[in-house]
């Protein structure tokens, strides 16, 4: 399976760390956020990766070269006007080669088991299959319905006609990980920006089965400064490991 990283992000929010260096890559512990991620597209045996690039992008380039010295080979998607990750994605969809493929954002620091995620995917008849998570801020972050099957059935409010007293609800967030079919791209213009929620939600509402799977372990989007510091915190005290 091949992999798409998001990493063309502005992350405005932890400026001014990010002034004069991208987001992904912020340091934590021996190596950039980004490096923290393919580490562990490697450990679950994903070696061919695209990576999407606007805000400093030569930087990214710069430090990640062609992947070789992670074991990997990785090519680069520029966008000189942000595509989102709707465009970002229908930008590259000749790489997927038809295959159903693993999209995370360069910037987030997670625990997963990839390889699970994948075979969990690969058993349903599902177009996609998202990562959820439980959060106590939920609304912040967006709602992501599923009935008791593990279905999605809406996401922010948008999706799939449904009854209340017709299926039993959990109410997650998106942790931004997801196993997409190309078919899901579809529908999406290129070369203009646009969301891939926008995609999910046009296949949802003409009800395509899109999957959910659970992630109960470590997650942080490193979004603000509190956040960053956190997650030093935690490499520091050890409950956050380097992918081996």
């Amino acid at each position: 399976m091949k992999a798409m990283v998001l990493a063309a992000g502005l992350g405005t929010r932890l400026r001014p760390l990010t002034n004069t260096l991208p987001k992904p890559l912020l340091p934590l512990g021996p190596h950039p956020l980004l490096v923290w991620n393919l580490l562990l597209l490697r450990k679950h045996g994903i070696t061919e990766v695209m990576m999407n690039l606007h805000y400093r992008g030569e930087q990214i380039q710069e430090t990640i070269g062609d992947g070789g010295e992670w074991g990997l080979h990785v090519s680069y998607s520029t966008e000189p006007v942000l595509l989102g990750t709707g465009g970002g994605l229908k930008q590259v969809e000749p790489f997927f080669e038809g295959q159903p493929f693993l999209v995370i954002n360069g910037d987030t620091i997670f625990d997963l088991d990839v390889s699970a995620l994948v075979a969990h995917h690969r058993q349903t008849d599902a177009m996609a299959t998202m990562v959820v998570r439980d959060d106590p801020d939920v609304e912040q972050w967006g709602v992501l319905e599923t009935d008791a099957q593990g279905h999605v059935l809406t996401i922010i409010g948008k999706g799939r006609p449904h009854s209340r007293g017709e299926d039993i609800l959990t109410r997650r967030m998106f942790a931004g990980i997801h196993v997409i079919d190309p078919l899901l791209l579809r529908h999406i213009p290129p070369g203009v920006p646009s969301s891939i929620i926008d995609a999910y939600v046009w296949w949802l509402e003409r009800g395509a089965t899109i999957s959910s799977y659970p992630l109960a372990r470590y997650w942080s989007d490193v979004g603000t400064p509190d956040r960053y510091a956190q997650i030093q915190q935690d490499f520091d005290s050890g409950l956050l490991q380097l992918p081996q």
